[in-house]
């Protein structure tokens, strides 16, 4: 039965210390292969007198504000993209994101993606069916996938065309995406 135990500095909120205690399970299981429910996590809280690091006291502030959330990052800039939300969905963009599509070749700007695709369909969306995250070391893989439906240019609807897109986080910002779908097969 693997029992991990860390210390923190007291003032975490409550559900990065849940999210943390989560990723913890996950990392021992994949590890070891152990079961989930033979793992066990404590968090141990310090309060900040009670800590030093270089000889200095420290508490939980800017230098230790949570990560976003790598799935929430990804869902916010799929919903900001849904909404044609740009300038929402930029803000979620390393300087140096790229993205690819099937048959777009790679792209750095959200302006390059909708005149690419403005003659392919009028809209598209996505039911999402399911997120899998791992962790890379220097960033983190979100892997989402589920259905499209839309409209075709001439006004027709398609549904129940598949999808994966592939999201690399990097410093808390998605530094790339990778699409493949089965749209051209859904065209005919």
């Amino acid at each position: 039965m693997p029992v991990v135990q860390v210390s923190l500095i007291s003032g975490y909120s409550s559900e990065l210390k849940q999210r943390l205690c989560s990723r913890l399970t996950g990392a021992v299981r994949e590890t070891i292969a152990a079961d989930p429910e033979a793992i066990t996590v404590f968090l141990h809280e310090v309060a900040p007198d009670g800590y030093q690091r270089g000889g200095r006291p420290r508490s939980p502030g800017a230098e230790a504000a949570p990560a976003p959330d790598p799935e929430e990052l990804v869902r916010t800039f799929l919903e900001a993209m849904e909404a044609r939300d740009l300038p929402r969905a930029a803000t979620l963009l390393a300087d140096d994101f790229t993205m690819e599509f099937p048959g777009s070749g790679p792209l750095t700007r959200l302006e390059e993606l909708v005149a690419w695709a403005s003659g392919r369909y009028r809209f598209v969306k996505k039911r999402l069916a399911a997120f899998d995250t791992c962790d890379k070391g220097d960033h983190v893989v979100v892997v989402c996938h589920g259905e499209l439906y839309g409209k075709w240019p001439d006004g027709s609807t398609f549904d129940g065309v598949r999808f994966i897109d592939r999201f690399e986080v990097r410093d808390g910002r998605l530094a790339r995406q990778c699409v493949w779908n089965d749209l051209a097969l859904a065209r005919g």
